[in-house]
């Protein structure tokens, strides 16, 4: 599952490393050597020419100091380099630098869209020792932005619900999800979504787990919910197709595998 690593230990404040490994990114696409999908080192980030304010500190893993980075337009400092989407490095990168580049991602991705104050468009300064920028002239504060979406699988007897979101990258059945609106809570989101996606009504809620999901600052949290009541009855501008999968069906192709919701359905998924 996509996650940072147990071991690493987050940093604020920047480090003095002679050689730090960076997660360089221009509107989400990471850049990387094409052999091998290696950071880029000490020497070809001074080909780059990083403006000082666009390198974050991000932390210590494996014995090597990590930071993060943006820039304006797509640079290269070489041939052998390249920028790559996340979602196409599934399986394709280490997962422990994997969960690490998505940290980092949402992380320049709070410093690109955050250079000027909301309320008055003057300049924002960053604070010491603290991931927040401020406005010298209001006060206003920014904070990097996170976006909580719930998750949820319907269960009813040895079936479970998947759908097929019409949006999704993906096109494969899935749980349920949707974004929290203000004011609500993970559970009234729940209720909420599964009735307006597809028209049932469920009860006995029990938290699964949760998993920050980086496209661009999403964090996923994931429940199970037993049927209540109500037939399937799909919202077509969010669902594309939904229906109950039980021990005797064809199960469809499962979710991308560092995601919660390939856990989810797996560690709920009927036998035969």
């Amino acid at each position: 599952m996509l996650q940072t690593p147990a071991t690493f230990i987050p940093s604020i404040r920047p480090q003095a490393e002679a050689d730090p490994l960076t997660f360089v990114f221009h509107r989400g696409q990471l850049l990387l050597r094409n052999d091998g999908l290696a950071l880029p080192q000490a020497a070809a980030l001074a080909v780059l020419r990083i403006p000082p304010q666009h390198i974050h500190p991000l932390g210590h893993w494996d014995g090597r100091y990590y930071q993060a980075a943006w820039l304006e337009a797509p640079a290269l400092p070489g041939p052998e380099f390249g920028y790559h989407g996340l979602r196409s490095l599934f399986g394709a990168l280490d997962d422990g630098l994997l969960g690490l580049a998505g940290r980092a991602a949402q992380l320049v991705e709070w410093a690109r869209t955050h250079r000027y104050c909301g309320v008055c468009a003057t300049a924002l300064q960053l604070l010491e020792g603290e991931r927040c920028y401020q406005c010298p002239n209001c006060g206003h504060s920014a904070y990097p932005r996170i976006s909580p979406a719930m998750m949820v699988l319907v269960r009813k007897g040895e079936q479970v619900l998947l759908a097929m979101h019409t949006n999704s990258p993906y096109k494969r059945y899935t749980a349920l999800a949707g974004f929290l609106e203000a004011g609500e809570s993970i559970e009234e989101a729940i209720h909420r979504e599964v009735y307006e996606e597809v028209g049932l009504k469920v009860h006995n809620l029990q938290y699964f787990a949760s998993q920050s999901w980086p496209f661009p600052h999403s964090l996923m949290i994931a429940f199970t919910a037993d049927y209540l009541a109500g037939e399937i009855r799909v919202q077509p501008e969010e669902i594309a197709d939904a229906r109950w999968f039980g021990p005797d069906d064809d199960w469809p192709e499962p979710p991308v595998p560092v995601s919660v919701a390939a856990r989810l359905i797996a560690a709920h998924r009927p036998k035969r």
